[in-house]
């Protein structure tokens, strides 16, 4: 069991770093936006050359790598480990976008569109959406952290894995749903961007700009995420 000052200076620390990352990844996105999108970010998706592309993919590994490493560290047990890299994670996504408004002005609300990731296709939604996972994440750490310190096997149940793995999946088809709709109707053999390929990223879908947003689908999967963190903080509760 860690002891309460110690739990409290170690989520400090963490905390500070996930915001000095967030600030690091938000300066690489400012360079990025000012070379390949001088007059603001929009759709559709500007082409990028293969060397620079698969760069930003090892840096975008890295970057989680870094923040797996931080939790890793921090942790005294593997539950605690992952709790507190998906804390970190939550708190660099969250302060990414503050930062990019603070350099940028952008997003100019939190609707506004964006590129969240880039592999194996490009997976977009509403600055909201990872926001609001972020914050679910958050929730789940600190309620694990909570009943660790007081000397309870805060460990998810079988059940509550299941529940909260289908979650993610749901959100993430939903961050990708767009863009698989764009293909389907627009496609004609189009093959996807890979680290072996020598096109350039986001060559396939030159004309591609977000259309609707498959929110039935991101709140069915966000629901279900909640509802997984609340199962097992009102377990931890009832023993």
């Amino acid at each position: 069991m860690i002891k309460s000052h110690s739990i409290y200076r170690i989520l400090f620390w963490l905390t500070l770093f996930s915001i000095a990352m967030g600030y690091l990844e938000t300066s690489v996105v400012v360079y990025l936006r000012a070379l390949y999108y001088p007059d603001g970010f929009q759709f559709p998706l500007v082409a990028v050359p293969p060397d620079i592309a698969i760069t930003e993919f090892w840096r975008e590994v890295a970057t989680i790598i870094m923040l797996v490493g931080a939790g890793i560290m921090a942790g005294k047990n593997p539950a605690q480990r992952f709790v507190l890299f998906l804390y970190c994670f939550a708190i660099w996504d969250i302060f990414y976008y503050v930062f990019l408004y603070v350099l940028l002005g952008w997003p100019v609300s939190l609707f506004t569109w964006d590129i969240l990731f880039l592999v194996p296709v490009p997976w977009v939604g509403p600055v909201i959406c990872p926001c609001l996972v972020a914050l679910t994440m958050i929730v789940f750490a600190l309620i694990t952290v909570h009943w660790q310190e007081k000397g309870k096997n805060a460990k998810l149940s079988g059940m509550e894995i299941g529940i909260l793995i289908m979650g993610c999946a749901v959100v993430l088809v939903s961050f990708m749903w767009d863009y698989f709709t764009y293909v389907k109707l627009h496609g004609n053999g189009m093959s996807v961007w890979s680290l072996s390929n020598d096109k350039d990223l986001f060559s396939e879908a030159p004309d591609y700009i977000p259309n609707v947003f498959n929110w039935t689908m991101f709140w069915c999967g966000q629901i279900v995420l909640i509802g997984g963190v609340f199962l097992f903080g009102m377990r931890m509760k009832k023993n």
